[in-house]
């Protein structure tokens, strides 16, 4: 398998991207309507108008976080060292969070974690950390972690650095939706085959869980509902088997997505949770090609948590297809940018070697 410094960079800038054109600085996040948000991208004259850069287009906290995963993977260590790494990070990367939106569950996880302290990196088990918080920053892990024989180790990391906020498996096991979608975005897996791929993921998750032995029976009493939830889908889509085509209404503008992204949901915001949010992205790369507007459209311009749902989709579509047909004012002065790409560089030397 071959892979350039190039699509990493490329998966962190997308995802970044598609993070501040679903956010619109709050405006679209929290837009109930896609047919008002094509409305209003047609007003600004389309997504190749858009100038995606401060002050008008900030990223979100999926971004900032995002960049406190990928920063804490690129020191890397062992994964003691990371888990501590990773809890400072997240902790520090609330202090930015003016203006970002950050979400009830990773606020108060991050105040319950003890960075330094013996497994100050645990927080206790929530039974309603359902959100997608978790899923919206492990995109990285799946670059850090890309090849089929490293999957106990994308495993292992998602889940941990899932519920050191999200401490219930529908959140963290978007962590590990998210890292995996990647991961086979690296391997040039058919993208038919990606949903099969992530069920037969999850009985390792779950063993994962049990020896790790941290609140087992609360983890396993909550842990049915991603797996069903996902077996669904994928049945919609007639992809249970891995083969596809995938199978999609017969009309599926902003309108009609806006009511079945629902069905996909646990509380009807559509992508607000650990299984929809990787579920929307999927749905997105399967129906959107290689064209960038159109994952736009189908992943960051809906009715539903648009900004959670972009970034996990603009990763993944940066590592299928790169920058081209990209337009460059949709990234090119992205805030954050230098860090963004310092980041994607390092994960690629880690993961990869130096000499690539």
């Amino acid at each position: 398998m071959e892979i350039t410094r190039d699509a990493y960079r490329a998966a962190m800038l997308l995802s970044a991207a598609g993070d501040a054109l679903g956010y619109r600085n709050q405006r679209w996040e929290y837009c109930t309507s896609g047919p008002q948000i094509h409305q209003e991208l047609a007003e600004l004259e389309g997504l190749k108008n858009i100038k995606a850069q401060l002050p008008d287009w900030p990223v979100s906290d999926d971004t900032v976080l995002h960049l406190a995963t990928a920063e804490a993977l690129a020191e890397g260590g062992e994964l003691d060292v990371l888990w501590q790494n990773m809890a400072y990070r997240y902790v520090e990367a609330m202090k930015d969070m003016e203006g970002r939106k950050p979400g009830p569950t990773s606020i108060l996880g991050t105040s319950q974690l003890r960075p330094g302290e013996l497994n100050g990196y645990r927080i206790p088990f929530n039974p309603t950390a359902t959100g997608c918080g978790a899923a919206m920053r492990a995109m990285c892990i799946g670059l850090r972690y890309p090849r089929p024989s490293e999957l106990q180790d994308l495993i292992r990391v998602s889940v941990e650095s899932g519920r050191m906020t999200h401490h219930h498996p529908t959140g963290y096991l978007g962590a590990l939706a998210a890292a995996l979608f990647t991961a086979y975005a690296v391997q040039k897996k058919p993208l038919v085959q990606w949903g099969a791929g992530l069920m037969t993921a999850l009985p390792l998750a779950q063993d994962y869980v049990r020896a790790a032995g941290v609140d087992v029976d609360a983890n396993l009493s909550s842990w049915t509902y991603f797996p069903e939830k996902w077996a669904w889908y994928l049945s919609e889509r007639c992809l249970s088997d891995g083969v596809g085509p995938a199978k999609f209404p017969p009309a599926y503008g902003p309108l009609e997505r806006d009511i079945v992204y629902k069905t996909f949901s646990l509380d009807g915001w559509a992508g607000r949770s650990g299984h929809d949010a990787p579920m929307i992205a999927y749905d997105a790369l399967l129906g959107a090609g290689d064209s960038w507007e159109e994952l736009c459209s189908r992943s960051m311009f809906h009715g539903g948590d648009s900004d959670s749902t972009g970034v996990i989709a603009g990763a993944c579509f940066g590592v299928l297809y790169g920058l081209p047909g990209v337009p460059p004012s949709n990234y090119e002065q992205l805030e954050y940018r230098a860090r963004v790409e310092a980041a994607a560089d390092a994960l690629y030397g880690l993961a990869w070697g130096k000499g690539h």
